[in-house]
């Protein structure tokens, strides 16, 4: 061991080489003979492609290939549903659909070529509405109909629960797309050698998960694809498996056995989709006096657009989720998602949670207020508890939703601030508040969510550690660190993580469900562990003594009984390798949780670790112009162990800053299915200036699953913000949002009916 690394608030360890500017992402990656690519996308929701004439394209010098949907291979590819090609073929489903790409010597001459290309549409009708995407006549985006999927799950009597209910509410509420809004668009870089082999450099949150889609869209065997990962500017869930431009810089460099770059505009990369799913969302709760829930009944209606990814994954979430934060026992599900001539949606951070989020909050503050009783503690009444079997069958390790309740309730002041008059001047304010819970992993997409770690420490003790698991900003790699570092009692600048890279990292699933900190946490302890007992039976060898009274201590093995026996950690790990039948110090470990996937009805503990918070938010309401200003927030996160405190405090903020976004600012405008304001001049993300100073807490449950009590931290900090912002304005002005976002006009609208109502 050395001096305390884990759970020390340490800068991350990418830090300096990202604030130097000398990162290398993946638009940085330059390759001998490089070209550039540009792609060409459909103004069309829902067309035929009756030709494409690409001759005046093709003539201009520096243009080296164009390639159109009648060139790519006939093999789709998709999560679980096949329906993508690398461009479109013959027809069109949502407007910025690619239908033809250029490779040129430069971007200037690649886009200069998109306008020579002419592409005779025939437009047809479009479905651009989830509500109606199953009525009979409306028009199909796919020949097998515009159900992409549908949930259907029952526990218990609900019937029974809502009859016996002393108090029964239902509603109706309604969530928007969020563009995830990273610092970097996509970008990749492609190329083959001299056998054939493809590699890939690209901002991407799973190599592996980005190999095997390469492999099915270009209908090529996995092992003559290596795809490594540059450093990631943010994915948010984005770049897990469903972008498409890194397919198609892939398949150019086959066409021209050349080098390709492809870099996204914003522009292009908010028109290629990938925003968080769309929902309607109706809500029926019943509760007794005192609080108790006794029955919930759920339909959701989603919005897929043209392709289903990993959206119906994410609408399983937004279906079961939250039913597992609290003890009820009558729950029914209904869930429809729904194809319509629209941008794909799919994977998001909290991965569907933020719809539920918003509803089942919401829902719980007007319930508290017909119950007379305070929203906290409705919330404690309900909440599940460490050691509890949830209604889905899932085994609560630790829970710390108690404490975060506490934490927030301390922290924004609320009995004080709840207990104030009510404003009456133009300038009101109110507070609301909100709770949750997310996965720390999931045994769902497969049933495997294990991790391996290899790790190496060379002749001067320091460590290599080779993982495919993906830091894209949020600390994965520092977090490893701290893990290796404490274990070999080495300081931290002496760890190197490795980019993940397919041909040389052990096979993991890289950054979704929260899963990194839980799964490749603990198999990097079994790695240090198993090292370390290399390092100790070695020094045992050389210092005559029994391995069992040795420790590592500040880079130097020492014996715990006898002073005058120790040795440099260097020292050791050199006789590691020169004595007979030595060798370097490498060592692999794979961790895969006791976890169960779910069945045919939905039923199983599907991860190691459950993580909870709770926010409270204090806002402001102008009554004359509707605006509405966050000025007081506060998070509490139950993340098990915090092994990097910084790194939670500031992935907890950040996602608090998402949802301030999502909530009041982030609102897609569409004419025609085609994105109106793809460009952060007119999509209005949050600054600086429109955020309050962000605060939050950490609660350490100590999860017994997880490395050294550790469960995943940054997903479950997004999910309150919008139910705690809307309660918040409830609170403020008495006017009840269920539609996000929160704008202007609908507060000026339910203030003037409420007046209206008032004077009726």
């Amino acid at each position: 061991m050395t001096s305390a690394i884990v759970g020390e608030p340490l800068p991350q360890v990418s830090a300096q080489e990202k604030t130097l500017g000398r990162a290398i992402y993946s638009g940085d990656v330059k390759v001998a003979g490089m070209l550039h690519a540009k792609l060409l996308r459909s103004p069309y929701s829902h067309a035929v492609i009756r030709s494409i004439d690409t001759s005046a394209a093709e003539a201009l010098p520096g243009v080296k290939a164009v390639v159109t949907g009648a060139d790519v291979p006939e093999r789709a590819w998709g999560v679980a549903h096949k329906q993508q090609h690398v461009l479109a073929r013959g027809l069109v489903r949502f407007a910025g659909e690619e239908v033809a790409a250029v490779v040129a010597v430069s971007e200037a001459v690649a886009q200069e070529a998109l306008d020579l290309i002419v592409v005779e549409y025939e437009e047809a009708g479009a479905l651009l509405d989830p509500e109606g995407a199953l009525d009979g006549g409306a028009p199909k985006v796919h020949a097998e109909g515009n159900l992409a999927d549908e949930i259907n799950i029952s526990r218990g009597d609900v019937e029974a629960g809502f009859a016996g209910a002393d108090i029964v509410h239902e509603a109706t509420y309604r969530t928007h797309s969020q563009y995830p809004g990273y610092m970097e668009p996509m970008a990749t870089v492609a190329a083959t050698d001299g056998t054939g082999k493809l590699t890939v450099w690209t901002s991407t949150q799973s190599v592996f998960l980005a190999r095997q889609r390469l492999a099915e869209a270009l209908d090529r065997p996995v092992s003559t694809i290596r795809v490594i990962q540059a450093t990631v500017g943010g994915g948010f869930g984005a770049k897990i498996v469903e972008e498409r431009s890194s397919v198609i810089a892939a398949f150019l460099a086959t066409v021209v056995d050349r080098p390709v770059r492809v870099g996204l505009s914003r522009l292009d990369d908010i028109q290629s989709g990938c925003f968080s799913v769309p929902t309607r969302i109706h809500l029926k709760m019943g509760m007794m006096r005192d609080g108790r829930i006794v029955a919930k009944d759920v339909q959701v209606l989603a919005d897929c657009g043209a392709y289903a990814g990993l959206a119906p994954e994410v609408m399983l979430v937004t279906a079961m989720r939250s039913d597992n934060m609290q003890r009820i026992e009558n729950v029914r599900t209904k869930a429809q998602l729904v194809y319509t001539h629209t941008m794909p949606r799919g994977a998001f951070r909290g991965f569907g949670g933020t719809q539920m989020s918003f509803a089942l909050n919401s829902h719980m503050a007007v319930m508290a207020d017909m119950l007379g009783m305070d929203a906290i503690e409705l919330h404690r009444k309900n909440a599940i508890r460490t050691g509890d079997v949830s209604v889905h069958g899932w085994n609560i390790g630790s829970c710390g939703l108690p404490e975060c309740l506490d934490q927030v309730q301390a922290a924004i002041g609320w009995d004080e601030k709840r207990a104030r008059p009510k404003g009456t001047g133009v300038l009101r304010r109110g507070v609301g508040m909100a709770a949750v819970m997310h996965v720390s992993g999931n045994r769902t997409m497969g049933n495997w969510d294990g991790s391996t770690v290899v790790l190496k420490v060379n002749e001067d003790g320091r460590a290599v550690i080779l993982t495919a698991e993906s830091d894209m900003g949020q600390g994965a790699n520092t977090m490893l660190s701290q893990i290796c570092a404490q274990e070999l009692g080495i300081p931290l600048s002496h760890v190197t993580v490795q980019a993940p890279d397919t041909d040389s990292a052990p096979y993991c699933l890289g950054s979704i469900a929260s899963r990194v900190t839980v799964n490749a946490g603990h198999a990097m302890l079994k790695a240090a562990r198993q090292a370390q007992g290399q390092i100790l039976e070695a020094a045992a060898e050389k210092l005559g003594c029994d391995a069992d009274e040795l420790s590592i201590v500040d880079g130097v093995v020492q014996s715990n009984k006898n002073g005058n026996l120790f040795a440099p950690l260097p020292e050791i790990c050199r006789y590691h390798i020169f004595r007979r039948g030595g060798e370097g110090i490498l060592v692999r470990a794979t961790h895969d949780p006791q976890t169960v996937m779910m069945d045919k009805d939905h039923y199983g503990n599907i991860a190691p670790a459950y993580s909870f918070a709770a926010q409270a938010v204090e806002v402001e309401v102008d009554t004359e112009t509707g605006q509405v200003r966050v000025v007081d927030t506060y998070l509490s996160d139950d993340c098990g162990k915090a092994i990097n405190p910084l790194a939670v405090h500031g992935q907890s903020n950040g996602a608090a800053v998402q949802s301030i976004g999502w909530t009041l600012y982030e609102h897609l405008q569409f004419e025609d299915g085609r994105v109106m304001n793809g460009n952060l001049a007119d999509y209005t993300m949050p600054t600086a200036e429109s955020v309050p100073t962000i605060q939050s807490g950490i609660v350490e449950s100590n999860d017994p699953n997880g490395p050294l009590g550790a469960k995943g931290a940054s997903e479950t900090a997004i999910l309150p913000g919008a139910p705690a912002i809307a309660n918040a304005v409830f609170d403020a002005i008495g006017v009840r949002i269920t539609d996000l976002p929160i704008t202007p006009e609908k507060i000026l609208a339910g203030l003037a009916a409420k007046e209206e109502s008032q004077h009726a």
